[in-house]
């Protein structure tokens, strides 16, 4: 407990966003999961800190995925967009967090 607290600062930078979308609705219906967009160097134990610290819930386990940004044409050049890194969290039973009573 005494590791996160140092690093309380660390934690706070690892989320970076929510990610709302038709397929992240639908995971946090049916397996009580929440996506968000986290830094690129985030490891698992600190997403899963992170997240019990700012939302007050427990943790079960957090799945990592890196989505890589697609090439785009902008005119005559090509472009490329960023790099996402993206955490499955999966919360214990009866645990919930609700963006919409975060935000007033």
């Amino acid at each position: 407990m005494s590791e996160i607290r140092k690093n309380d600062h660390r934690l706070l930078q690892v989320l970076l966003a929510p990610v709302i979308s038709e397929k992240a609705t639908m995971v946090a219906d049916k397996n009580e999961q929440v996506v968000f967009e986290v830094d690129p160097s985030a490891t698992k134990p600190e997403i899963k800190a992170a997240v019990e610290m700012l939302f007050k819930v427990e943790v079960d386990s957090v799945k990592v995925l890196n989505v890589k940004g697609k090439s785009k044409r902008f005119g005559r050049f090509m472009g490329r967009r960023k790099d996402v890194r993206k955490a499955y969290v999966c919360l214990k039973p009866g645990q919930e967090i609700n963006f919409e009573a975060e935000a007033k």
